[in-house]
């Protein structure tokens, strides 16, 4: 997996943390090995900007996704899995920070952007959560990705409840 992290923020961020668990997702959902994906650390400034133009709502967001060749998991096990472009993810680590801090289960930073990492490979995958049932098929493959993640690292305690809208 080709996978970029470019953090233009000024904030210190675990970025190898961020890599691993892109990778993660994207082997997890079965996406080519030479797939390419784009991570992008803002601050609340050039968040922003950006979610006033694409979205046209004020404020600065935890998480932007911009996807390129709308890969989509393979169906079936013995489907080849999709080569090509997935996007950019545009991840806010002020407003991740704001956000861990008043989850339900309180967490850091980091781990507010290991979530919302998780989140935008999902919306690059076309995963929404607009609907009620698309919200809770969406939410719940992020926490089986995020738990998988941890226990795969030997984290323990709770994975972040998700905080994004």
């Amino acid at each position: 997996m080709a996978i970029d992290v470019n953090n233009e923020s000024g904030t210190d961020i675990d970025e190898q943390a961020v890599l691993d668990v892109a990778r993660y997702a994207l082997a997890r959902m079965r996406i080519h090995p030479l797939a390419e994906l784009s991570i992008i650390v803002i601050d609340a400034d050039a968040m922003e900007q950006l979610h006033l133009q694409w979205m046209e709502l004020p404020g600065p967001t935890d998480v932007m996704s911009f996807p390129m060749d709308e890969l989509r998991p393979p169906g079936k096990d013995d489907d080849d899995p999709p080569q090509g472009l997935l996007g950019d993810i545009v991840l806010c680590p002020e407003v991740a920070e704001k956000q861990g801090a008043e989850a339900p289960t309180e967490h850091s930073m980091n781990e507010e952007l290991q979530l919302l990492t998780v989140h935008g490979c999902l919306h690059l995958l076309g995963y929404d959560h607009e609907e009620p049932d698309e919200r809770a098929e969406m939410f719940s493959l992020q926490k089986a990705i995020i738990d998988g993640w941890r226990a795969e690292r030997g984290m323990e305690g709770p994975s972040p409840a998700p905080t994004t809208r």
